[in-house]
C-alpha cells in the first residue's frame, strides 16, 4: 500500500486490482484448517505483533476477533530506533509494517490468532509481498513477544510445512524487534474509509474470508 498513489489513481485502478486478486491463489478449504498447537494457559491481558502485508487491512480485520480488545498499525523489525511511514517506504529500514494486538486470554489464545492469521488475515507463502504490495516491509512474520509465543509459532509453522496446506513451504519468518506505531491518520484506516478503493479491494474481501471461515470468532 503507497497511500498517495491509491488516493490518485482511484477507483478504475481498484477495479482492475479486483480482477487481479481474483487470479490469487486460493486459500485452502475450511475443513483443511490446521489447529494451532496447545500454549500454557495465561493470564490478563496480552499483546501479539504479527505482519502479513498493509496494515490497514490487518488492523481492521483484527478488530473484529472476539476478545481482541485493542489493533494498533505500525512498524516492527527494523534496525532503527525509530520508524515512520516515510523511513519504511524507502524499504531501508528493514521494518515490515505490523499490527500490536491486545487480547483478552481467556477468550481468544494465540494460537486462535495465528490459526486467522494463517487461513484469513493473509497469504503466508509469498515472500516479500502481498498482492498488490511488493517490498520487504510487507513480508509476513510474526514477532513472538513471549518464549511461550514463539514456542507456539515455531510449531505453527512446521505443522503446516508438514501438512502441505498451502501446497508449498510457508514464507512466515520470526523475528525480534521493537514495535512502533504508525501515524494517527493510518490508526482506523479501514473502520474510517470503508470506501477507499484499495480497502474495497483488497480487505474486504479478506474480512468476508475471515468471517466465512471463523463464524465463532468474528464480532460485528
Amino acid at each position: 500500500m503507497r497511500t498517495g498513489g491509491w488516493i490518485a489513481l482511484g477507483f478504475g485502478v481498484a477495479l482492475a486490482a479486483g480482477l487481479v486478486a481474483a487470479r490469487e491463489p486460493a486459500p485452502p478449504p475450511r475443513a483443511a484448517l490446521v489447529a494451532p498447537p496447545s500454549a500454557p494457559a495465561e493470564r490478563g491481558p496480552q499483546v501479539a505483533v504479527l505482519a502479513g502485508g498493509c496494515f490497514w487491512g490487518m488492523e481492521g480485520l483484527f478488530e473484529h476477533v472476539k476478545g481482541v480488545t485493542g489493533v494498533v498499525s505500525g512498524f516492527a523489525g527494523g534496525t532503527r530506533a525509530t520508524a515512520t511511514y516515510d523511513q519504511v517506504s524507502t524499504e531501508r529500514t528493514g521494518h515490515a509494517e505490523a499490527v500490536r494486538i491486545t487480547y483478552d486470554p481467556a477468550r481468544i489464545s494465540y494460537g486462535q490468532l495465528l490459526q486467522i492469521y494463517f487461513f484469513a488475515a493473509h497469504d503466508p507463502t509469498q515472500l516479500n509481498r502481498q498482492t498488490p504490495d511488493e517490498g520487504p516491509s510487507y513480508r509476513s512474520t510474526i514477532f513472538p513477544q513471549t518464549e511461550a509465543q514463539r514456542a507456539v509459532a515455531t510449531g505453527y509453522i512446521a505443522a503446516l510445512n508438514k501438512s502441505r496446506t498451502f501446497g508449498k513451504p510457508l514464507a512466515t519468518r520470526i523475528e525480534n524487534g521493537a514495535f512502533f506505531a504508525a501515524e494517527r491518520y493510518h490508526q482506523d484506516f479501514m473502520r474510517n474509509n470503508p470506501n477507499h478503493p484499495y480497502i474495497q479491494a483488497w480487505d474486504v474481501p479478506r474480512l468476508k474470508r475471515f468471517r466465512e471461515r471463523f463464524p465463532g470468532l468474528y464480532v460485528g
